[in-house]
């Protein structure tokens, strides 16, 4: 239970250290897109790297050589998923969702937090998080694909471009 065998570590040291250079080449080969978490898909590949590596350690029925094609698996998937997503809008749009637009103008669009599943408790807390303590300084607050909430001040608003694909009311 605390200890097996001197063996099972040393397997552990190697097994360990070339699968994590393995994955290291993996991650420059396949690009920033592949940690970049821009969509649930990109989160999953994050995730399913640390278990397979997770896997390769510890695991001593999965060989170092099973475990790097699983790894080259997962970076080759995800490149496929991100090249068409960035050539086939039909398929991009079938695979990622759209950012929300949850306050706009001092308003809290309540329908769009209710389509997220978020209250505004935690649309006020997003806003303090960021440092915002007065709503009439907001000119929008956007749930991105990725979960994360960006908030954009009336200051930095302009002519609001960058809210151009953002789903909710009319927002130029």
């Amino acid at each position: 239970m605390w200890f097996d065998s001197w063996a099972d570590i040393g397997r552990i040291l190697l097994v360990g250290s070339a699968a994590y250079a393995l994955l290291v080449v993996v991650l420059r080969v396949s690009g920033k897109r592949t940690l970049s978490q821009l969509n649930i898909f990109d989160f999953i590949v994050t995730v399913a790297f640390g278990s397979t590596l997770a896997t390769i350690l510890l695991n001593s029925d999965v060989s170092w050589t099973e475990g790097a094609f699983a790894l080259a698996l997962l970076a080759g998937l995800q490149f496929m998923v991100a090249f068409a997503s960035s050539r086939r809008p039909g398929f991009r749009e079938s695979i990622t969702s759209h950012p929300a637009l949850l306050f706009k103008d001092g308003e809290i669009l309540e329908a769009e937090l209710r389509r997220n599943r978020l209250t505004k408790s935690e649309l006020l807390q997003a806003a303090r998080m960021q440092g915002n303590g007065d709503l009439s300084q907001i000119a929008a607050i956007v749930l991105e694909t990725n979960g994360k909430v960006s908030i954009i001040s009336t200051q930095k608003y302009g002519d609001g471009s960058a809210l151009e694909n953002v789903l909710g009311p009319e927002h130029n």
